[in-house]
């Protein structure tokens, strides 16, 4: 049996097509190797850029595991622990749950569920709820621009607050009202591909698409930003978990209705 330590992988590297193909796809997990972690507590590394995470209210890691339902659970550090999920091949079917920071719970990876397109079975909702109703606040974030992948999402005790998603197709979902933070933030002019002012072909205004940076913003308005969290005062060396994401997770076509 090969052994292998897995490295921290430098963000941003990752190539597109395999990411599809990890993000959406979920091929069943390939277990010949055995995955050595590192479990020397370390500083929290920042993370966020081609990445999905939640953000849930507690402090409490093994019982964010044991909510998720995550299979064969093991301690690991910041660094191995995204080093992980960042890899275009183990990270395909895993997520890692940080140590606790500022009273948050950080659960990275592109296992995750996601919002889904009218095609597709709603996997994201149910779970938010649930993890709202057990930690009085889930959210989350997908950043992705391979993809052109954006969204926001926030349920607080079992009631969803807020939905923003966006990807190449257009937009996935827009529900409830626009929050106070992405109204402070001037959200409704969002960077785009393209000339600010611009018209569509009918004359109605062009559609702008938001960006990395304005997913971040939404996360340090709403719990934390990412990209920045090794900078925050007061930080201890922790240990979080690593573990293989339920099956239920996984990508699922709407079944059609037949007509009688």
């Amino acid at each position: 049996m090969i052994e292998v330590v897995v490295p921290l992988v430098v963000i941003g590297t990752l190539v597109a097509g395999a990411i599809a193909i990890i993000a959406f796809k979920l091929a069943p997990p390939m277990r010949v190797h055995r995955v050595v972690y590192d479990v020397s507590p370390d500083l929290p590394v920042p993370f966020g850029y081609a990445m999905a995470w939640l953000a849930l209210r507690t402090k409490e890691t093994d019982r964010v595991v044991a909510a998720l339902g995550l299979d064969q659970p093991a301690q690991c550090n910041w660094s191995t622990g995204l080093g992980t999920v960042y890899d275009a091949d183990l990270g395909a079917s895993r997520v890692f749950v940080s140590p606790p920071v500022d009273g948050w719970t950080l659960v990275a990876g592109l296992a995750l569920p996601h919002p889904a397109a009218d095609a597709f079975v709603d996997k994201l909702t149910p779970e938010l709820l649930r993890l709202s109703i057990d930690f009085a606040e889930a959210q989350y974030f997908v950043s992705y621009p391979a993809l052109d992948m954006f969204a926001w999402v926030r349920a607080t005790s079992g009631k969803l607050t807020r939905a923003f998603a966006m990807s190449e197709a257009g937009v996935i979902a827009n529900k409830g009202r626009t929050s106070r933070e992405e109204k402070a933030l001037g959200l409704k002019m969002f960077e785009v591909r393209g000339v600010k002012g611009r018209q569509g072909p009918i004359g109605g205004p062009l559609l702008l698409y938001p960006t990395e940076r304005h997913v971040m913003r939404v996360a340090g308005q709403w719990s934390l930003d990412p990209t920045v969290i090794d900078k925050l005062a007061r930080q201890s060396p922790g240990l979080g978990r690593i573990g293989f994401a339920p099956a239920g997770w996984r990508v699922e076509l709407q079944k059609r209705k037949h007509a009688a």
